[in-house]
């Protein structure tokens, strides 16, 4: 067309200007623009990607003009193959990638596809991925015996079982199958290993990926995280200082301070590991990347309760939980801890707090002052009287005496069931030793069979005489 044109502007100033031989002249570089235009045209081939727009339709599908020659046809099964959000934006004048699958049909038109167009885009991204070490995030849309099946794109890759990070390799054919099926919907994170376009191949590995996933999703959580909040999550291990939970992504840490408003010695006591908990979001370092958790934030204040459930001269038992310089710290039933001065324990005066009370102790004593605004109890064991002591012990004493009453029931329970077993195996012991006498004659019927030796010597000796 732009051929014409030139042609075209050349006959019209040929009729207003008279042309010399030197306008004829000057003709001669269209001819040779035309011979250039022809030269750097280069049909188009198969695995071409072009943008043309739509300029049409017809009963074979779409008409795109992509600068070749002729426009090019986007067949209807190629259209029939797009979801139906794409096939539907696609119309008379939309820009669209394509994908020449031949470069001429008989008519001389080339074949293009957008299917491929979007196949081909994904290859490209994917062999970029591989080369970068780029994390994905795909759905698990599938499985079969030998692992997962993700979408990428238009294409669909596989994730071998070997490359999975929670399927024991041990499980029998039908739980592993069972695995596989649970995971289908979740999201995961991968890392591509293979990319072979020729063989249509798209391998993934979430072992390679599980840095980088776990990565993304603590930063995922913190982000979504708001101090004051109630989370549920999952015990994931225990230490000396406290318990780690997972929130879904990130964990956060129960300092044992916070695991219960009274004094918690072994967090093991408290918390198992696969316990599933609320907990109340203490902080978020997000600098730090730190979660750190609460539970007794999620139970009544026992400090709150304290004017309720005790007064003053009041007598209560409490176990021993620190013993310092200046006295002992005693732990209530309620949870609370109260100071037991060293003015008000019982003992020699040259002796020290430690030397009176030790950690674990249990002890009778009265309550002599509380201040709940001050979360302060002080309690006293001089205060209390001989008679309340006496009778206090006497209750102890008598509580050790039924629970060892109960034990010793239990224990000659158990003896009593085991005589029948012991009666059994000794009847069996003694029928072993009445079954000796056949052992005996059995061992004899050899001996019988020598002694009959010389008959046999007889018989054989007979041809000869």
């Amino acid at each position: 067309m732009d051929v014409n044109v030139s042609v075209d502007q050349g006959q019209q100033g040929q009729s207003e200007h008279n042309p010399t031989d030197q306008d004829l002249g000057e003709e001669v570089p269209v001819s040779q623009d035309m011979g250039d235009y022809l030269e750097e045209y280069q049909s188009p081939k198969r695995g071409d990607i072009c943008t043309g727009v739509v300029i049409g339709s017809d009963a074979r599908g779409l008409i795109v003009d992509v600068g070749l020659k002729r426009e090019g046809l986007i067949p209807n099964e190629d259209l029939e193959r797009l979801d139906e959000e794409t096939r539907s934006a696609v119309q008379v004048g939309t820009e669209v990638t394509v994908f020449v699958l031949r470069p001429e049909d008989r008519n001389g038109y080339p074949i293009l596809s957008i299917h491929q167009a979007q196949l081909s885009k994904d290859w490209i991204k994917a062999e970029e991925m591989m080369e970068s070490g780029g994390l994905y995030e795909g759905e698990i849309s599938g499985y079969n015996r030998g692992g997962l099946i993700v979408k990428f794109g238009k294409i669909r890759g596989f994730v071998p079982a070997s490359q999975l990070v929670d399927l024991p390799r041990r499980l029998s054919q039908d739980d592993r199958r069972q695995r596989l099926a649970d995971m289908v919907g979740q999201q995961v994170g991968l890392k591509i290993i293979e990319v072979d376009r020729r063989r249509r191949r798209l391998i993934f590995s979430q072992r390679r990926a599980l840095r980088s996933w776990q990565e993304v999703q603590r930063n995922r959580v913190m982000d979504q995280l708001t101090e004051g909040e109630v989370q549920h999550g999952r015990v994931t291990s225990i230490t000396n200082f406290g318990a780690f939970v997972d929130l879904g992504g990130a964990d956060g840490l129960i300092h044992v301070s916070e695991l219960g408003w009274g004094r918690v010695d072994n967090p093991r006591q408290v918390l198992t590991v696969g316990d599933e908990v609320d907990v109340y979001v203490l902080d978020v370092d997000r600098q730090r990347k730190r979660i750190a958790l609460s539970l007794k934030r999620l139970q009544p204040d026992p400090w709150t309760l304290i004017d309720d459930h005790y007064q003053g001269g009041q007598l209560v038992e409490g176990r021993v939980t620190r013993v310092l310089d200046f006295g002992a710290f005693i732990e209530l039933d309620l949870g609370v801890e109260g100071l037991l001065h060293s003015s008000e324990m019982i003992g020699a005066p040259e002796l020290g707090p430690a030397d009176i009370v030790h950690p674990g102790e249990t002890l009778l004593l009265k309550i002599i002052r509380i201040d709940s605004s001050k979360r302060r109890l002080a309690l006293s064991a001089k205060q209390v009287r001989q008679s309340e002591w006496e009778r206090w012990v006497a209750e102890q004493q008598a509580a050790r005496e039924a629970q060892e009453t109960a034990e010793a029931q239990v224990v000659e329970a158990e003896g009593d069931a085991a005589e029948p077993e012991a009666e059994e195996a000794v009847s069996e012991v003694v029928a072993g030793e009445v079954a000796e006498p056949e052992a005996e004659e059995a061992v004899s019927e050899p001996v019988a069979d020598e002694v009959a030796e010389p008959e046999a010597e007889e018989a054989v000796s007979e041809p000869v005489a």
